[in-house]
Order: structure tokens, then C-alpha cells, then sequence
């Protein structure tokens, strides 16, 4: 994955969950067509299995939901075995897997 921070950054669409100016965690998510596309959501490691990603794909959700989105959207590598484990556990449904880019990516939805 390549990621344009910069850009990202530059369009609002980065936010970071931070203490006393300790960043915890972030996510990149933007409206994409009538969804919400989630991008990319990481937690540091020492601060992992505290809820910060959970609380953090909720922001998402919420904000989706505020904007009168009824879905949020993404992909991650299949690869990943955690992720696709997490993601059905917040209400997300795989809804395909393709190989794109050099990836084998797994989507998910939710219906909010």
C-alpha cells in the first residue's frame, strides 16, 4: 500500500486518538461515491488490544452515519488473518475478494 499522507492529511481525512500528546492510534476514512470508505486504521502496538481500534472504526461509523451514509466500506489484505477475524465481529459482511495492485484484498461492508 502506498498512502498519500500528505494529501490525506491536507483534506481532513486522517484523525488520531491521542493522550498528553501520545498518539495511540489513527484512521483514514472519505466519502467514496454514497459510502464511507474506510482506508486504514492502526493502533501502536504498545497500546493494542485496549479498544482503540474498536473506538476509532466507531468514530468512523458515527461520522458516516451523521453525513446520512447507510454504509461504510473497505478492503484489507487477505493476509491479514486478524482482520479478517475483527471485522465480522464489528458487523462487517465480506462481500468479495479480488486481486488487485498485486494484492489479494478481501472487502467488507456495514450496513449502519
Amino acid at each position: 500500500m502506498i498512502a498519500d499522507f500528505e494529501n490525506q492529511i491536507r483534506a481532513r481525512d486522517v484523525w488520531v486518538a491521542e493522550t498528553e500528546g501520545e498518539v495511540l492510534g489513527f484512521i483514514v476514512f472519505f466519502q467514496k461515491h454514497d459510502t464511507m470508505f474506510l482506508e486504514n486504521v492502526a493502533v501502536h502496538p504498545t497500546h493494542a488490544g485496549c479498544g482503540i481500534g474498536r473506538q476509532l472504526i466507531a468514530f468512523c461509523e458515527d461520522q458516516a452515519a451523521n453525513a446520512g451514509l447507510k454504509t461504510v466500506t473497505l478492503y484489507t489484505n487477505e493476509k491479514m488473518t486478524e482482520n479478517l477475524k475483527i471485522y465480522p465481529r464489528l458487523g462487517y459482511l465480506e462481500t468479495g475478494r479480488r486481486d488487485e495492485d498485486g494484492f489479494h484484498r478481501v472487502y467488507f461492508e456495514k450496513r449502519l
